[in-house]
């Protein structure tokens, strides 16, 4: 697969510097990755949006990527973040942008709309929660991320690719094509792990501020994203779109938790048609 991207550079944001690719011309559109990817992850589906005349950006989230990785979990939070991607925006003169974030970068997507709504056209949500609402759920899972995070520093990233390759989870994208397979544990394995670590301590599902009571101020349209096969995020974005004003969902057949690269197609034919609604 050739390079996409157009441009690839560095940018201070807020005392840490962010990895940026970029391509396209036309209506902005800010693409947030999951946990353990980078911007890399949309190579696959950016030629589609080239072509329908999208400015794309897609930057290595904070410890992911080519981006910084503060070992200071504190600097990972949501309100943090979402305060980096703002000033990402100033940087780059864009008074206002459509969104997509899938699974972490989803959560991040959340925030951003909600703290910035001037700042967001329309908001995609792929395979992603607004967090956990009950306490003791939340607590556990804080656990399990802690418990995650110090299994990275320890047993290191070959490890970690195992493991995050055999979760039940992502068992429909074992279907892809092997050289797709390979780019993306490649992805992994050029991480950092304190990085990881420190994304998990930070803005972790468990340690992340639940938003499910705040949907209903979210005034833009948006579109939740979720494969068939993927069953507590079909379930979790059925719940959802409940509490958006101006949601829908689009439930994409034969693919499970990462849409964009089992249904690269389907997925492109529902955001597009989304966006330009």
């Amino acid at each position: 697969m050739s390079d996409p991207w157009q441009v690839q550079c560095t940018l201070e944001l807020r005392g840490v510097h962010y990895h940026l690719r970029a391509t396209g011309r036309g209506s902005p559109l800010l693409l947030l990755h999951g946990f353990a990817g980078s911007g890399d992850t949309w190579s696959d589906v950016a030629p589609k949006f080239i072509t329908r005349g999208f400015q794309l950006l897609a930057p290595d989230l904070l410890g992911h990527g080519a981006s910084d990785a503060p070992t200071d979990a504190s600097r990972y939070v949501a309100s943090e973040q979402v305060a980096d991607l703002l000033a990402l925006l100033d940087t780059l003169a864009i008074e206002r942008t459509a969104l997509l974030g899938y699974s972490m970068g989803g959560r991040l997507a959340l925030h951003l709309a909600l703290t910035a709504p001037e700042r967001v056209s329309r908001l995609v949500v792929e395979s992603a929660t607004p967090g956990i609402a009950d306490p003791v759920e939340r607590a556990a899972r804080q656990q399990a991320d802690e418990e995650l995070a110090r299994a990275i520093e320890e047993r290191g990233l070959l490890w970690f690719a195992e493991y995050w390759d055999s979760l039940p989870l992502f068992a429909s994208r074992h279907r892809l094509p092997e050289n797709v397979r390979r780019r993306f544990r490649a992805q992994w394995l050029t991480q950092r792990p304190h990085g990881l670590a420190s994304s998990l301590r930070g803005f972790g599902t468990g340690t992340m501020p639940p938003v499910w009571e705040r949907l209903q101020d979210l005034r833009c349209p948006v579109l939740v994203i979720v494969g068939a096969l993927d069953e507590r995020y079909v379930a979790l974005g059925r719940a959802m779109v409940t509490q958006l004003p101006h949601g829908t969902i689009v439930i994409v057949p034969d693919a499970g938790h990462t849409v964009h690269l089992e249904q690269p197609e389907h997925f492109f034919v529902a955001v597009e048609s989304f966006l330009r609604a």
